[in-house]
């Protein structure tokens, strides 16, 4: 699989720190700026027995490689540790959504979407992922609004629009169930996994989820 890179998400402009002591004659405080570099540089010197520790863009991209082969828990483990230092990551947050759908967690993976959504409501795919965890969560209902706010930002979206025509036809599919007393009619959730649902899918050569692109 291939893994999604390069999603415009946006970045925040790190503070700027005024000088620890402003009060101190010229010179002075360049003195105390190279005391702190060279403090700095030892302090991240490789002692035996010991290592850097991980960033989040170093976890971030340890995730991404074991999620290309197929390692989906241990890439879960990696994003899970890069977002406890960067956690409005809209793109891990999307990955995970993904990686979760291909383990079953449709929970899970609806939970993980809808924060890549909040995170970055601008961005069309977070809002795809999220309609397809709706749907395999069995709310085809919510997913056609997703797929929708997906298709307001991007138009030209082939993939939402394929996938909307799939979660409208399992609307449908309720109704007929509804009228023919099959189904009760206070029952909202149509579960994914039906026959006529694995058709759909089996017909399309392709799972719910969508593939990692690069």
């Amino acid at each position: 699989m291939k893994i999604a890179w390069n999603k415009n998400v946006k970045t925040k402009r790190q503070p700027v720190v005024a000088p620890a002591k402003p009060g101190l004659p010229f010179g002075a405080e360049g003195n105390n700026d190279e005391d702190e570099k060279k403090g700095s540089e030892e302090a991240g010197t490789d002692y035996p027995g010991t290592k850097p520790p991980d960033t989040a863009q170093s976890l971030q991209h340890q995730g991404n490689k074991l999620a290309e082969e197929g390692k989906y828990h241990e890439a879960l483990s990696k994003w899970e540790a890069s977002l406890s230092l960067i956690p409005d990551n809209a793109i891990i947050h999307e990955q995970k959504a993904q990686v979760l759908l291909e383990l079953g967690d449709a929970w899970c993976a609806l939970t993980a979407a809808t924060s890549a959504t909040e995170v970055e409501p601008s961005w069309p795919e977070a809002w795809v992922t999220l309609g397809r965890a709706q749907l395999n969560f069995g709310e085809p209902d919510k997913a056609i609004e997703s797929f929708d706010r997906a298709l307001a930002i991007k138009p030209d979206y082939s993939e939402a629009k394929a996938d909307c025509e799939t979660a409208s036809r399992l609307v449908r599919k309720r109704g007929q169930l509804h009228s023919s007393g099959d189904l009760n009619a206070n029952k909202r959730r149509f579960t994914v996994g039906g026959n006529s649902e694995k058709e759909e899918k089996s017909g399309r050569g392709r799972s719910m989820t969508r593939d990692y692109r690069g």
